[in-house]
């Protein structure tokens, strides 16, 4: 039986066995929800459900091509990132790729779905999870494709720019396409976020990837998008799928979510503050936290053991990372909430080693 492997899973169970509410932890969604703008410009937009959606979203592409400042025909939108590594891995038809280990488990999913034979690089904890200057050499001239997360999906590390544009020359030697996802840069502090978007030009190599889910809390909605100057590999990409598969709504929703330019402000003062709350509490609990510069925290804690079946007794879901290559049980990953909710979870977490110590010594 299929087994889903990601965050947000409130469905199977809505609540505790005592019938408290859940509170999600897993899913990396900004704090502040869905913006009032996108809420209307979505039920504005309800009176065209009865056409079908522009297949090449053509209004919120001028849109965002305007306010990333990148030319709108290296635009190609998608039902969210997931839906477009599968389009990327249809269109290419990998033979071999790369991927890092621990990173998002869609990359290696997409690819082996297209038969892509998909080797590892591990990030080791000696080294807090990080490339190392090795990287290029592990790339060869059978590496089709490589993925890289960044900030890195669970760990919240920044592959640097420089890193980047090694690999981005190394792939033009050896004719390999790099995809960066930086869906998570946006949570970034500005001193160092980042992004590679301004090489598309001189790399046709190099594709980058985002989406409105995580920035604007609109995952329910579904919309992401590619950027890539190669106009073969975009032609590729309309062929490997439906026309249709940005609707209506979501179009609409992604044009609102552009002008939402104070909550955006606001949400990252919010989530720059509550990341170094949530690192600080946690690492007086025993924690080993790593990287987490984005809105997330990654951290190791040992003790408790399953410390995910404890909080979730308590009402809160928290993100094993488990079932991630390359971790093994201990190692979690918390969303980043507002003050009320991250108290909440710290307390939980006391809980739960103050019940895990009282039963070790009994």
């Amino acid at each position: 039986m299929y087994k889903y492997e990601h965050g947000g899973d409130i469905y199977t169970e809505e609540t505790t066995a005592d019938g408290k509410p859940l509170v999600d932890f897993s899913a990396n969604i900004n704090p502040l929800g869905l913006p009032l703008g996108v809420k209307e410009a979505i039920k504005a937009a309800i009176k065209d459900c009865d056409n079908y959606p522009d297949p090449f979203c053509r209004k919120l592409r001028e849109a965002t091509a305007a306010y990333l400042n990148v030319k709108p025909e290296y635009l190609f939108f998608g039902n969210g990132a997931s839906d477009l590594l599968f389009r990327v891995a249809i269109a290419l038809k990998p033979v071999r790729g790369m991927v890092y280990a621990p990173t998002f488990t869609d990359y290696a999913k997409a690819l082996r779905a297209a038969k892509c034979n998909v080797r590892n690089y591990y990030l080791l904890e000696e080294n807090d999870f990080l490339p190392t200057k090795n990287i290029v050499g592990k790339m060869t001239t059978r590496t089709d494709i490589f993925i890289i997360c960044n900030p890195n999906n669970p760990t919240g590390q920044i592959t640097s720019r420089a890193v980047i544009e090694r690999i981005l020359q190394k792939c033009r030697v050896i004719n390999c396409k790099l995809l960066v996802d930086e869906c998570f840069m946006d949570f970034v502090a500005p001193e160092k976020a980042f992004s590679v978007r301004d090489l598309l030009e001189r790399y046709p190599e190099l594709i980058v990837m985002k989406a409105f889910t995580k920035t604007f809390a609109m995952p329910g909605v579904r919309l992401g998008y590619l950027m890539c100057s190669d106009m073969e590999f975009l032609d590729k990409l309309y062929a490997s799928g439906q026309d249709w598969s940005v609707s209506v709504l979501a179009q609409a929703a992604g044009i609102a979510a552009l002008k939402e330019q104070e909550y955006l402000h606001e949400s990252m003062m919010l989530v720059q503050e509550e990341r170094q709350y949530l690192i600080s509490q946690l690492t007086a609990l025993g924690a080993k936290v790593y990287g987490s510069e984005a809105n997330y925290v990654f951290f190791r804690l040992t003790e408790p053991k399953r410390l995910d079946k404890l909080l979730r007794e308590q009402g809160y879901i928290i993100r094993s990372c488990a079932n991630y290559d390359n971790l093994e049980r201990g190692y979690y990953r918390v969303a980043v909430k507002t003050r009320v909710l991250n108290r909440g979870l710290i307390k939980a977490i006391k809980e739960a080693k103050k019940h895990a110590l009282f039963i070790n010594f009994n």
